[in-house]
């Protein structure tokens, strides 16, 4: 269990808000596999959600099977960030996440994201302003946490004094990315400067992020740097399934082996396929957004499931999610003549 404030998760493995990916379909179908202790929103523009932004209301969107929900805010001191706040608050969010890490250009360099670590002095005030207004609409019941880098570059390594003056100023957790914003997603996490971060705060966890792509990732990095949690963003895109076994790791602990951590079959991964679009054709605004997810995703999913070219062209050349539908059911069959009726539980398809 990881707690943040007055928020209890049931895991400390967190979903994080990976831009263009993260939609609800995607959270609850990572939510319905297993050990996600919470999962997030997309990024979300101030200005947009009060501006009331259809594409921005989309990505904000969520319900009961999305519990507990984060939203993430980006924006820079000029920006409604305090009011966007209150207005998650008002539409789901279970926590408040201020983004100060995001490395793309059109987020740094003009609204917030990692920009805000460049100027760490107007951060700290930036928050405040958002701490305060969370607590009075909220009752203290909504914590405030924020996602930060390393720093912008190599020097200037603001994380650990950043983090702790933000725990004083009332921020209930920091998830730190193992990152330099110069580097975007290139070269190595640096789970020890994460380490760094975690020595440098009072009481308040750290969670970290970066390069953790097998289940066993988030056991070492939990070891090595002593954080709290952790949240998983790329790694998840192939891999819904990581939270559960990464969680079942944790809790069997050096007796782990591969025999005894869940491992998806063949089957499992073309029922998830299935599930996705399922959730896709529910959730999505439209039927063209839903095609167009899933053609990106089955390239990720590909690469866990072998030689599967022919259901890659099938989902690619689909004209409607029914032609998808019947795609990877044609494989589900296959799968269970070569395997077994070994699939997902019944519990995970009932929603």
């Amino acid at each position: 269990m990881l707690r943040i404030g007055s928020l209890s998760l049931e895991t400390p493995l967190l979903l994080a808000p990976i831009a263009g990916h993260c939609d609800l379909a995607f959270r609850i179908l990572c939510r319905e596999q297993g050990g996600v202790g919470l999962a997030s929103t997309d990024l979300l523009n101030s200005r947009a959600i009060l501006n009331g932004s259809a594409r921005t209301l989309e990505l904000a969107a969520t319900n009961d099977f999305d519990s507990p929900c984060g939203m993430q805010l980006y924006g820079n001191d000029q920006d409604p960030l305090p009011e966007a706040a209150c207005w998650a608050i008002d539409h789901g969010a279970k926590l408040i996440d201020i983004n100060m890490g995001c490395p793309v250009d059109k987020v740094a360099k003009k609204h917030g994201g990692s920009l805000l670590l460049r100027d760490c002095a107007s951060t700290q005030r930036l928050t405040e302003r958002i701490v305060e207004a969370v607590r009075k609409h909220s009752g203290d019941r909504v914590p405030v946490t924020a996602k930060m880098r390393l720093g912008w570059d190599r020097e200037h390594f603001v994380a650990p004094k950043l983090a702790r003056d933000l725990e004083q100023i009332g921020i209930q957790a920091v998830t730190v990315h193992g990152r330099w914003t110069v580097q975007f997603f290139s070269g190595k996490a640096d789970w020890d400067r994460i380490g760094e971060v975690v020595a440098a705060v009072g009481s308040i966890p750290v969670i970290g992020n970066g390069d953790v792509t097998e289940p066993q990732h988030a056991l070492d990095l939990m070891r090595i740097t002593g954080c709290a949690g952790v949240m998983v963003g790329r790694g998840a895109l192939r891999t819904p399934w990581i939270f559960r076994q990464a969680f079942e790791m944790m809790k069997l602990g050096s007796s782990s082996t591969p025999d005894s951590v869940f491992e998806p079959s063949f089957l499992y991964k073309c029922q998830m396929i299935r599930r996705h679009i399922e959730l896709l054709t529910e959730h999505s605004p439209c039927e063209r957004h839903a095609l167009h997810t899933m053609r990106s995703r089955i390239a990720w999913y590909s690469k866990t499931m072998g030689p599967i070219k022919p259901l890659k062209e099938a989902i690619r050349t689909a004209t409607t999610l029914t032609e998808m539908v019947v795609a990877i059911e044609e494989w589900i069959e296959i799968a269970k003549n070569r395997a077994g009726p070994l699939g997902l539980p019944e519990a995970s398809m009932s929603q």
